[in-house]
Parts: structure tokens; C-alpha cells; sequence
């Protein structure tokens, strides 16, 4: 008997808003992977709104597209999702390819292996790790050493709520941060000096 290795959607993901608002894309059951929830994604967009049409946008640790795939649908002219779990990424391209998402690209590859070759300045960057790999510092000084951040770029965190805040750039401003559950989200602004 051939044993089946494919692994499968177990659950739902939801676009909230925008071209693609209602629609459902499966998400698979892998470890570590879990999507940000409608409310705090419903909260995180409200604040992103005027900044998001033309934007160019990155999503790190892309995982279900949870993020990058509610910018697309919301106006980003341009989405960059990269995750390395080559299962997830197949799945994004799947996505991509179902809602015609010609604005969006994936690459399957680490965020810091993705930011080390980048020639691209971000807009807007979401970056919402896995928990349990302690990645917040390293990736926002990586953006900064590297330039990938665009004149006064807009960056969001999540990281859980037992977790202190990571230690960021001096040039990131907190403008807005909440709770939710066991997650603390914030957005920053990368201020730079005129």
C-alpha cells in the first residue's frame, strides 16, 4: 500500500474586505501555522487603509497569506509573500493563482535568505513569525541593514502576549498597538530623517 504524504486542509481562511471579500481558501493543517484571526485582521487593515492603495507590500513568514492576500484584495498594487515551508508556499501559489492574484508574488524561501538578496523598498511589511523561533529582532534589523524599508514604511507586528516586546530599531515608531487572546499586534512607522 503507497502511503499517501499529502497534507491536508483542515481548515478555512476568510478574505474580510475588498475584491475578494467573502471568499474562503483552505488552509493546511501544519504545525505552526496559524492564520491571523478576522478581528485582529479587520483591526490591522482599518489602520492600514489610507496607506494601502499603490503600496508595495511584504509579507514575511507568509504562511496562509492571511496578510499579504487581505492587502492584494484591498488595493496593494504590489504583495511579495515569502515563506519557507515549501507546502505552505505551494499552497499561496494556489491561492494566487485562483483568485488571478497577478499582483502577488511567492517565494519560498527563509525571510532573512529572502531579505539578503532583496533590491526592493517596502511600503508596508508584515512580519508575524512563528512563535516559538524568537525572530522579531533579528528580521527588523535585517530590514534596516539591508534597506528594505521605503521612506516612512509601515511595519506590523504580531508576537504572542507572554512575550515582551522585541527589541526594534530606534528609527520604528509605535503609532498604534492592541491585545487580543494571547496576541499582541502593533504597527510602527519607520521614521527617517529628512
Amino acid at each position: 500500500m503507497i502511503k499517501d504524504n499529502r497534507v491536508k486542509a483542515t481548515g478555512s481562511l476568510r478574505i474580510i474586505a475588498g475584491q475578494w471579500r467573502g471568499r474562503k481558501l483552505a488552509v493546511l493543517d501544519l504545525a505552526g501555522l496559524r492564520p491571523t484571526s478576522d478581528r485582529i485582521r479587520e483591526t490591522v487593515f482599518n489602520w492600514l487603509r489610507p496607506y494601502l492603495g499603490a503600496a508595495n507590500c511584504l509579507d514575511l513568514y507568509a504562511g496562509t497569506g492571511a496578510l499579504g492576500l487581505e492587502a492584494a484584495s484591498r488595493g496593494a498594487e504590489k504583495v511579495t509573500l515569502v515563506e519557507l515551508n515549501a507546502k505552505a508556499a505551494t499552497q499561496l501559489q494556489s491561492h494566487c493563482q485562483t483568485l488571478s492574484a497577478t499582483q502577488c508574488q511567492v517565494h519560498t524561501q527563509a525571510a532573512s535568505d529572502f531579505l539578503e538578496q532583496n533590491q526592493q523598498q517596502y511600503d508596508i511589511v508584515f512580519i508575524d513569525p512563528p512563535y516559538q523561533g524568537n525572530y522579531w529582532s533579528d528580521i527588523a534589523q535585517q530590514l534596516m541593514t539591508n534597506n528594505s524599508l521605503a521612506e516612512n514604511a509601515l511595519i506590523y507586528l504580531e508576537y504572542p502576549k507572554q512575550v515582551a516586546m522585541p527589541i526594534l530599531p530606534t528609527q520604528w515608531q509605535l503609532i498604534k498597538g492592541k491585545k487580543a487572546g494571547a496576541v499582541n499586534y502593533c504597527l510602527f512607522q519607520n521614521i527617517t530623517s529628512q
